[in-house]
């Protein structure tokens, strides 16, 4: 048992932190996200299997993206990841304004399947995803986030946020009264990396449905969602005060040129 967190992001306490690393299993229900933390980075470096369960309800686990397949969906997920690591520069598009170039060359791509049956593995669930973290100061564009910001009391989005994407870092945030949420929010943190952009993910699970709610909303299929503050658990090298996840509904994706989404349907195969 710990206190709960005062905001997503934060650390457990060293002596939690520490028994993580010698755990087979653990299960993370949580108010507030420890998934982007170092203590977890490091249970998985050091073999334990994770399953996230941040603000998890009886709902959750009783209906929606809990009936998915996940061993039906795990190989479409775990292309995506690949397609990820292979790819160099991506390119993601959305009808409501979305216009973002990112560079994930070196990159992993992560492979979110709800089934961590290996040492090391890690996943929210019933999120099913696959994601990548871009090269740090490499993205540039807009980000029309259209669905939901499922942290600080967001939610389902009323109107569309705008950002503003200068070398990796958000600039600018437009928008009426939840923009003004998410402005606030992060100017109160007092830490410049929580404008970085973090991550590029994108659902993949057929059962979930767009609720406000963290674990349903990132998963959704035909939705993708960005990521932004920490990125040390994805691949990357910064830590931030915060986690956040900004989800987009209809995101085309191309991977060096080539589509392997358009307007929210799968373009790619699984061999």
């Amino acid at each position: 048992m710990i206190e709960p967190r005062e905001m997503d992001g934060q650390e457990p306490p060293k002596s939690v932190a520490e028994a993580m690393k010698h755990a087979d299993v653990i299960f993370t229900p949580v108010s507030r996200s420890i998934t982007h933390t170092r203590a977890v980075k490091e249970a998985a470096s050091a073999g334990s299997r994770i399953l996230a369960m941040t603000a998890f309800t009886p709902r959750l686990m009783a209906s929606g993206g809990i009936e998915a397949d996940f061993k039906a969906q795990r190989p479409i997920c775990e292309k995506l990841g690949e397609l990820f690591t292979m790819a160099n520069e991506l390119n993601l598009t959305a009808p409501a304004g979305t216009d973002l170039a990112m560079n994930v060359s070196g990159r992993r791509g992560n492979a979110l399947t709800c089934v961590v049956d290996r040492p090391g593995l890690f996943s929210p669930v019933p999120n099913i995803e696959a994601n990548v973290s871009p090269v740090e100061g490499s993205a540039e564009g807009t980000i029309v986030v259209d669905a939901s910001v499922p942290y600080i009391g967001i939610g389902l989005l009323a109107e569309p946020i705008t950002l503003t994407v200068r070398a990796g870092f958000i600039t600018g945030i437009q928008g009426s009264r939840q923009a003004e949420i998410l402005r606030e929010d992060l100017e109160a943190k007092g830490d410049p990396n929580v404008y970085n952009i973090a991550e590029f993910g994108v659902g993949l699970n057929p059962n979930s449905e767009m609720t406000g709610v963290m674990l349903d909303d990132e998963g959704v299929l035909g939705s993708a969602h960005i990521g932004i503050g920490t990125n040390i658990t994805l691949g990357g090298s910064l830590k931030a005060a915060v986690h956040y996840d900004l989800v987009l509904w209809r995101p085309t994706i191309e991977m060096d040129g080539e589509a392997v989404m358009e307007d929210g349907e799968i373009r790619f195969s699984v061999d």
